[in-house]
């Protein structure tokens, strides 16, 4: 048997390009990283508790496909609360983190063939999901517009595309790698379009508790019978290893995500799924202090990458700061970080692997120590390799 015989749709993607960076500049003994999506945060302790007691009282047994019962109940109320969503506990499915649950949405929704809008820049998953499962990607570019998707930027993609049957649209909110959290008409105002043409939205709001100044919004709101959302507790709740991610959608079509999920992985770990009971029911407040700190940082690593000559993006959520590279520098993402990780043992994750050469992502979900060190080298490094500009 040969490579080139396997699944060509497989060979069109490659590894994360982010995470082997990510491992390549770790065997620097000396490296500050502020490069994935990390919080610095440990999970609360009264989660960690209820894993503990799950334990000992040998939970360990295979967990009904869909996840255990209280822990879609209380997902129903958690996020009633929080953000409005109209889901009971029969709508609402428990997956293992917030990539499966998009990968399996993706499988369960669209055929060979159909096209997918992803508005750019934009968390590569999506876009190796997409090309997994044979489907057409239209990437949109969003820099000119304040990288928020429009209407019009929605119905051009489709214009554009006049063989394509474009059934779905990934929206992140708010967004990795720019931190734009979408504002209320924002939202609305994508609504007809996306009505009109019979768009799927699949609406990631992982960071939807991380919002800075302004409530989070979420699209079912206006788009209910057409969207689904991802959520889960890796950013609110400092929980990515725990892997713990839901899905909220109309009847009927979760069913169909559910065999999805299930013939995937059968289902969720049952000791974390306790842990999430505990998260979602006495964890409401958990976030709080992330939050405060994070948006301290926020502005901190803004305001010290201005000064350095990027031109930032000012995010509304999430915890990253995406900056454009000053263009003395005459380098490139992969260029700028390469150099700063080489030279000044700093980790920055480039803007390539989400759509825009031009710009690095900084993870402020780090120390203020760390933060600190970063800053002080990414202005170094600009006054070290600025070209003069011609008088």
């Amino acid at each position: 048997m040969q490579l080139d015989q396997i699944n060509p749709y497989v060979s069109k993607v490659m590894p994360s390009a982010m995470r082997k960076f990510d491992h390549d500049i770790s065997a620097d003994k000396k490296i500050i990283k502020l490069t994935l999506g990390e919080p610095n945060f440990n999970v609360p302790e009264h989660i960690k508790q209820a894993a503990i007691e799950a334990i000992n009282h040998n939970e360990s047994h295979y967990p009904y496909y869909w996840g255990y019962q209280p822990l879609r109940e209380a997902a129903s109320n958690y996020y009633q609360e929080k953000f409005g969503y109209d889901y009971p506990a029969e709508q609402i499915l428990v997956t293992v983190g917030a990539t499966e649950a998009v990968a399996s949405t993706i499988k369960a929704l669209f055929k060979p063939g159909d096209a997918v809008i992803i508005p750019t820049p934009a968390y590569p998953l999506y876009n190796a999901l997409t090309t997994l499962n044979e489907l057409h990607t239209i990437l949109v570019d969003t820099s000119d517009d304040g990288f928020v998707l429009t209407p019009e930027k929605v119905q051009q993609a489709v214009s554009a595309h006049p063989d394509w049957d474009v059934k779905g649209l990934i929206l992140t909110d708010p967004n990795n790698p720019t931190g734009i959290a979408y504002t209320e008409d924002q939202l609305k105002a994508l609504v007809p379009v996306l009505k009109e043409q019979g768009i799927w939205v699949i609406s990631d709001e992982i960071y939807g508790e991380l919002t800075y100044g302004q409530k989070h919004y979420t699209i079912s709101k206006w788009l209910p019978d057409q969207t689904i959302i991802v959520n889960g507790l890796s950013k609110s709740h400092a929980m990515t290893g725990y892997r713990l991610g839901l899905v909220f959608g109309p009847a009927g079509f979760m069913d169909e995500i559910a065999k999805v999920h299930q013939y995937t992985v059968t289902a969720a770990a049952s000791i974390v799924q306790y842990a999430a009971i505990e998260a979602l029911t006495n964890g409401q407040d958990d976030s709080k202090p992330m939050l405060q700190a994070y948006q301290k940082r926020r502005d901190f690593v803004a305001k010290e990458m201005a000064e350095a000559g990027c031109d930032v993006v000012h995010p509304g959520g999430a915890f990253y700061v995406f900056a454009k590279i000053p263009t003395a520098l005459h380098m490139n993402s992969w260029d700028f970080v390469n150099t700063l990780a080489k030279d000044y043992h700093i980790g920055l994750m480039p803007g390539d692997p989400f759509g825009d050469n031009h710009y690095v992502r900084i993870s402020y979900a780090a120390s203020d120590e760390a933060l600190s060190a970063a800053m002080k080298a990414v202005k170094q490094l600009v006054v070290d390799h600025s070209t003069p500009t011609a008088e």
